[in-house]
Formats: structure tokens, sequence, C-alpha cells
């Protein structure tokens, strides 16, 4: 294989990132036609196809997904460390308007912006703690973070810290393979099986939602209570299954889960941006679930 070209490199994530050569023509100012020319050189080189052509729709390949997850990550590290360069170390000051979903809050973004107050006493941190998508720029937030946020061609971001569900109940609790087991649910939930994974491979778990709570710190502790199993991010749960308090019963299939920080432009990321963001990278280095629970112990 060749040596890799960058710049292609760099082209094929912007294509990949908006779905097309024309939205991303139109995002980064670069001629569509050069687009297609390096994307196809960057396949050459590599010797396989980074996306299906067929059809109105840009498809990614099984390889081309592979290389954007990557080398997406990859490239956004690199423009971050050269914003970083390039600012001459020039020190935060104004003021940093960040929504964050409310479990996140409740359990990190107070020592998170304390942290960061202490850091960079120049910088009004501004946290609002919400679920409901925003639009960052009619609401004039400088960042966003979301849990596994839909595709927005006008953000671009990195995935800081990875989860996922599991089932748990009170160890008083008992489990019967026949009759429906009460369950504790988040909102209007109807769903009346579980599926889990575990040692034994996957398996069915009848429910009946006896309870409806809001807040996913309310259904832990309403666990803790006895009163039911619930399905609930393994880094929330998992100081009361080391401690005994609550008991596994199993993994909830394909509920792996990204907290994403997003923000609306790197080419013009702000000092202060860039600052928030290299605090995630040190509360998170390697975005595990056992990295937030031992963060909220701190």
């Amino acid at each position: 294989m060749e040596r890799l070209d960058l710049l292609a490199l760099s082209d094929f994530v912007l294509v990949a990132r908006h779905g097309g050569f024309g939205k991303a023509a139109r995002a980064g100012g670069r001629p569509k036609a050069t687009l297609s020319r390096r994307v196809s050189e960057l396949e050459a080189s590599l010797g396989v196809r980074l996306f299906e052509r067929g059809g109105r729709d840009l498809k990614l390949t099984e390889e081309g997904r592979a290389l954007f997850e990557r080398a997406g990550s990859l490239l956004t590290d690199l423009e971050e460390a050269a914003v970083e360069i390039a600012s001459g170390g020039q020190r935060p000051r104004g003021r940093l308007r960040i929504s964050a979903p409310l479990l996140f809050s409740q359990v990190a973004m107070g020592k998170l912006a304390a942290d960061f107050a202490l850091a960079y006493p120049d910088v009004r941190l501004e946290v609002t703690s919400e679920d409901r998508p925003v639009d960052m720029v009619e609401e004039g937030y400088d960042l966003v973070i979301r849990v596994d946020p839909k595709p927005d061609e006008k953000l671009i971001g990195r995935a800081f810290l990875h989860d996922w569900l599991v089932v748990v109940a009170s160890p008083d609790l008992s489990r019967s393979s026949l009759a429906p087991v009460s369950a504790v649910v988040r909102g209007n939930d109807q769903t009346e099986r579980w599926t889990m994974t575990g040692q034994a491979g996957e398996a069915q778990l009848a429910v009946d939602p006896i309870l409806r709570l809001s807040s996913l710190i309310m259904i832990r502790d309403a666990v803790r209570g006895g009163v039911g199993a619930a399905r609930l991010p393994i880094s929330l749960v998992s100081r009361d299954l080391a401690a005994g308090r609550l008991t596994r019963w199993g993994d909830v299939a394909g509920s792996d889960i990204a907290l994403w920080a997003l923000y609306p432009s790197r080419r013009h990321l702000s000092a202060r941006v860039s600052a928030f963001l290299d605090l995630l990278k040190q509360a998170f280095p390697t975005g595990v679930p056992q990295e937030l629970a031992a963060y909220v112990d701190r």
C-alpha cells in the first residue's frame, strides 16, 4: 500500500460526515469533483471500496465505516491540537454555555464545572440540564453533550464516554421464568419483554411495569428499595453491584450507548470550548463506564 494521503483521508471524512459529495463540497468549500477524485484515489491506495455509489444515497461500506470511525476521531484530535498551538497558549476567558443531559449533569457536571472554574477563573461557565434536542446556534450554546445524537452536518464532536444498560434488582426480589417480573420503567415505556444477554446466552424477561418514573436516579433508588427490576446504565449501578445492594440479572441486548460532546465548527473552536474538551479527556481518558463511576466517587 502506498503512503496514506492525509488530505485524501480528510476529504473522505468530510464526505462521510455529510453523507454525500454535494453536501460535503458546500460545507467544506471544496469542489465536488476534487472530493470525488480524492476519495477515488484513497480507495485505490487502500485497495477497498469505501462508499456504495448505487442509488441516490451515498452509503459507507463496512470498510468505509470502520475507517470513518477511526479516522474521524484522529483528525479531530489533530485539528484541536492545531487550534491549541495556534492560540499560543492564550488563556480562555469570557462566557461558556453548555447544555448537558439530566443524568450526566446530576452525577458529574457539578464536579466538572467546579474543576473548570478553578482552572479557568476568567471564564463564566453556565450549564443547563435538559434531555431535549437543542439548537446550538439559535439558543446560544457553545457546547452540547448528548447521548447517541443523530447525525447533524452542522455539528462535529467526539464520543467521550461509553456505557450500556444492565437489568438489576434488589437481592430480595425473586425472579420467575413464568410470571412477569415487577419492573420500574422510565416515562411511558410500554416494553413488555426485555432481551438480556449473559453467560447462558440470550434470554427474554417478561415484565410488568408497576412504577413509572422520569429520572434514572429515581429508578435506581426505587430498585434499591426492592419494588422491582429495572434497566439502568452500568456506570450508575456499579457501586451498588459491588456492595451487594443490587444484583445483576444480565446485560440489555444492543444497549451500547455513547455520550458525545458537540460543537458547531472546528474552524473557529474557541479556547473556552477547547479547554472544556481537554477537561473531559482528563476526566475520562479511555471513556469506559468505570471511569464515570470512579469520577462520581472521587
